[in-house]
């Protein structure tokens, strides 16, 4: 688990983070779409989620069959939402590409207050 305030600059920081997770598991074939998913939902609980200043924002990476699952944990109860950004909107579109990139994303509720946002990069295999 690692923790990060809500400061845009702590995007890139948890992006080197899974990079050095996924090599070390052998699994840098999905750094590419894993970084990406989790890049949107830390933003997004960066963003979104109406905590008190100070609450820290958690991820947790782990190695899924052939893949990883990454979370982010949030204080806020707020569930995400998936909208329609408006024509030529230069936002809105975070969920849309997690559920375009991961094999399967979600939410629930987390020890403590708060969720816990999912997705799971490379955990189902395409093909024969």
């Amino acid at each position: 688990m690692l923790r990060w305030s809500r400061h845009p600059r702590c995007v890139s920081l948890a992006r080197a983070e899974l990079r050095t997770a996924l090599a070390g598991w052998g699994l840098s074939e999905w750094e590419e779409p894993a970084v990406l998913v989790l890049s949107e939902l830390l933003t997004n609980a960066g963003q979104h989620a109406q905590v008190s200043p100070g609450r820290e924002i958690e991820t947790r990476f782990r190695p899924l069959g052939d893949g990883v699952r990454i979370e982010v944990h949030d204080a806020s109860d707020m569930p995400p939402e998936v909208r329609e950004p408006e024509p030529g909107a230069c936002g809105g579109r975070g969920l849309v590409l997690v559920g375009a990139l991961a094999d399967r994303w979600g939410y629930g509720a987390r020890r403590g207050p708060g969720k816990v946002v999912w997705a799971e990069v490379g955990s189902v295999k395409l093909g024969p």
